[in-house]
């Protein structure tokens, strides 16, 4: 009678919130629906009561003030947690019922009725809630309940499917090891379908708003690999339909996130080599019995398809250094006899027009990029290989067929495909990616091979034709494309003078537009200035060393463009012009080229190379007084930060500080140049340029002394030196510091000399501004008598006196005898003389 009675009250609480349930109610109905949930496990009839008590729950929840929402927030998300743990109860329809909740927290309608002052909950309070009450952590340990019991794991599964949208369940449940759990759930049995659609959904929305390297971590196990395995290979075998196939990709997509994590054991699982096949048995055509009976369409999907498994090839191949040695040797065994390399070499021909029941052009094009694409990664693993397939020669005639004249007009519609509608650039600038990755191993046999097909020629050819494409339009992809050949060009000629020879007269035509290059391309973000760097590393491994090429790069003029460049002052161009000239100058025409250089405002070779000394003492924080002489006679050339660096013991096969500073700034190739063009007679230099060439002069004798310097500094934190070895340091350590005060008293006999020289020249000057002012005086003096020779006739006839007494007396006291006098007045004159 009690159970009757205790049942007709849980049907009138029922009726009671049959609209839904006030928030301040909502503790009191939990407590009812746990004593349901005890009573359970002694009568079943309580089943019913307890499932309709859940649905209430479902409802919208109801507040009468809007501050009830925030007040009852605690007891609410306690309240929607027992919810979860209500899962415990081995009751099938309680945990149905359950997550049909839990899904109608998802439904925005609003109930038809309200309890009277009452209004509904926002739409995202439940949400809200149970994300605060950690209900989706709760659900996926209770999937370990429901693990034989189809259909409550499809409805758990869908619960978490809505719960798992947000990032904060997410996260709840990565902390119930969900990804690993719902893995290993895959494979189960589901003729519906539902199991694999489920879980792989709530795998995508983990990776999406968790951690991707938590996720991949915990599905890393080698159960959760085969169960993905396997299902993937159900769905590739018998899924025949769009669903389906759209599942497989998915799956295929965790998969290759899977094969980025060197951990995961997809080589041990055999399903590398299982992706592996999968990508290369249409284009290789050998019999494989994993792929027995497998047909791909020409679907959509499969195309999908096909590029996730070309995707996994690329993964597998990158990064060789995360993999330790034996799964490294496991993966290249897999690339090389599944043949891989034949696959994509398959791709490395011209475009043919599809048939019928084949690729669109659009589809074959991608296809083809991206083979390519990840062949500029498997080459370099696979060179063994790659030169049995012939790879060089195939890329070789794809190039010609890129630059040719047939009409061929690309699509441009992938990733791979960006610059290329309309034209062959994606064709040309990915088969030069796969070239350069394998010439940039410097293999001879690769290198060898390349040349001996004449592709130094080609190169060049390509290259002319990618110029005058740029001159048209200037793109990222044409700048590429141009440094890729220019680098291809420096790797194949570096070291080989018979290559140089090939490369001399075409080739610095074309190099010395790049020199040539406006400045202010430089910082447009195009890849100019990688355009610039790769043109004079080519200077650099094609010329220099070939006297023939270097002749020839002289006479266009070729030294005053490199001087040109290094007059910018920017650093990252100084080291390498300075470089390429040091190297120059083992031509003995190169130092005239350089002296009759002038830049602007007539500046010289010599000026610029001083300044440029300058600036780098400058940023290394050498110490120099105002006029730039030397003032710590001790350490006359170390930077602030070498003086700061303490001296410590070095083996003798390593370089102390004050060698290794030699390369890592430019004052040693300054130094060179220098020497190369003497350190007399140079012409444009000031005093203060005077000033700094003297300290560059003795460059090697300051380095020496800091190298003593060091070893005598070890040498004092190991052992105690001899007296005569004690005094042959000391005498070394003075010759050092007697060097740097001869220079700073050359220093101030220059500035000393230049001050005298100053002087003199302000004295000539102040002498012809004296003489200008006493010319000045004289003709206003000279003005000021004429104005009164005109003005004042007695003035007048004074002058006329003097002037006839200087005539008088200038003539000679002597008569002439004989002679004829003339009168020096003329008659009738009416004019002021």
């Amino acid at each position: 009678d009690l159970e009757k009675e205790q049942l007709k009250t849980l049907k009138k609480v029922v009726k009671r919130f049959e609209n839904g349930l006030p928030l301040k109610d909502l503790a009191q109905v939990i407590e009812i629906l746990n004593l349901c949930a005890e009573k359970m496990n002694e009568q079943e009839a309580f089943t019913e009561p307890l499932c309709e008590l859940i649905k209430l729950c479902g409802l919208p929840f109801q507040k009468k003030k809007l501050s009830d929402e925030v007040s009852y927030s605690m007891a609410v998300s306690k309240s929607i947690a027992q919810l979860g743990y209500l899962m415990r109860v081995p009751s099938s329809q309680v945990r149905i019922q359950i997550c049909k909740c839990v899904v109608s927290f998802y439904n925005t309608e609003l109930p038809r009725k309200l309890l009277p002052g009452y209004q509904p909950t926002s739409a995202n309070y439940k949400i809200q809630m149970a994300e605060l009450g950690g209900l989706a952590e709760t659900l996926i340990l209770s999937l370990a309940l429901v693990e034989n019991q189809l259909t409550e794991k499809l409805w758990v599964l869908k619960a978490l499917q809505h719960l798992s949208s947000s990032g904060v369940n997410c996260r709840l449940m990565m902390k119930a090891q969900a990804a690993s759990r719902l893995c290993l759930y895959l494979n189960g049995v589901d003729p519906s379908g539902q199991l694999v659609f489920r879980s792989s959904e709530i795998l995508w929305n983990l990776l999406e708003n968790t951690s991707k390297e938590e996720v991949v971590n915990q599905l890393s196990s080698l159960e959760c690999v085969h169960a993905l395995k396997e299902v993937f290979v159900d769905l590739l075998m018998h899924g025949f339909r769009h669903y389906d196939r759209q599942l497989r990709n998915d799956l295929l997509v965790i998969a290759t996130l899977l094969a980025e994590n060197p951990a995961a054991p997809m080589i041990e699982s055999g399903f590398a080599k299982l992706l592996i096949v999968l990508a290369t048995f249409t284009e290789v055509k050998i019999p494989n019995p994993l792929v027995k009976d497998l047909k791909l369409t020409y679907s959509y999907e499969d195309f999908e398809l096909k590029k996730l498994l070309f995707n996994v090839i690329g993964v597998l191949s990158k990064d060789p250094c995360a993999l330790s040695l034996f799964l490294f040797v496991l993966t290249l065994q897999l690339l090389s006899e599944n043949d891989v390399m034949p696959a994509l070499l398959y791709y490395v021909k011209p475009n043919q027009k599809p048939g019928f029941h084949d690729w669109s052009a659009a589809q074959y094009e991608e296809l083809q990029l991206h083979a390519i694409a990840i062949l500029a990664s498997v080459a370099p693993l696979l060179v063994d290989k790659y030169l049995s397939c012939q790879a060089n020669t195939l890329l070789l005639v794809f190039l010609e067929w890129c630059i040719g004249q047939d009409p061929f007009f690309g699509h441009g519609n992938s990733f791979h495909g960006t610059g290329g509608r309309g034209n062959k650039l994606a064709q040309m600038r990915y088969s030069l990616r796969v070239l350069r990755s394998v010439v940039s191993l410097y293999d001879d046999a690769v290198n060898l091979n390349l040349c001996d097909q004449g592709a130094i020629s080609q190169l060049l050819d390509v290259l002319k034709y990618a110029a005058h494409k740029s001159k048209e339009k200037e793109d990222a992809i044409l700048l590429e494309i141009q440094a890729d050949i220019l680098f291809l060009l420096s790797a194949l000629c570096e070291n080989d003078l018979h290559r140089k020879e090939l490369f001399s007269y075409e080739g610095v035509d074309i190099l010395i537009p790049f020199i040539q290059m406006d400045p202010k391309k430089l910082y447009s973000g195009l890849g100019h200035s990688c355009l610039l760097f790769s043109a004079l590393d080519c200077l650099w491994s094609c010329v220099i060393g070939c006297y023939i090429a270097e002749d020839y790069f002289l006479e266009k003029q070729g030294i005053f463009l490199l001087l040109d460049l290094l007059a910018l002052k920017q650093k990252n161009l100084c080291n390498i012009i300075l470089g390429i000239l040091v190297e120059f100058c083992d031509n003995p025409k190169t130092t005239s080229h350089i002296s009759t250089w002038r830049g602007e405002k007539d500046q010289t070779a010599a000026n610029l190379l001083i300044q440029l000394w300058r600036q780098e003492e400058l940023e290394l924080g050498v110490k120099r007084d105002r006029y730039g002489r030397i003032v710590d006679m001790k350490r006359p050339i170390a930077g602030s930060f070498q003086k700061q660096q303490e001296v410590i013991p070095m083996p003798a096969n390593c370089p102390s500080f004050a060698i290794m500073e030699i390369s890592e700034n430019v004052r040693a190739k300054l130094y060179s140049l220098l020497c190369k063009l003497g350190f007399e007679n140079l012409p444009g230099l000031s005093a203060k340029d005077f000033v700094t060439l003297a300290i560059i002069r003795r460059y090697i004798d300051f380095k020496v002394g800091e190298v003593w310097r060091e070893l005598r500094a070890e040498l004092k934190e190991e052992f105690r030196p001899v007296a005569s070895d004690e005094e042959a340091l000391k005498v070394i350590s003075e010759i050092s510091e007697d060097t740097g005060r001869m220079i700073a008293a050359l220093q101030t006999e220059v500035l000393e000399s230049q001050h005298r020289q100053e002087i003199q020249e302000e004295e000539k000057t102040y002498t012809k501004i004296q003489a200008t002012h006493k010319q000045r005086e004289m003709v206003n003096k000279s003005w000021e008598n004429f104005l009164t020779r005109t003005s004042n006739y007695e003035a007048l006839k004074k002058a006329k006196r003097l002037q006839e007494k200087s005539v008088e007396a200038s003539r000679s006291k002597l008569k002439t005898q004989n002679g004829a006098v003339h009168s020096t007045d003329i008659k009738g004159l009416g004019t002021t003389v």
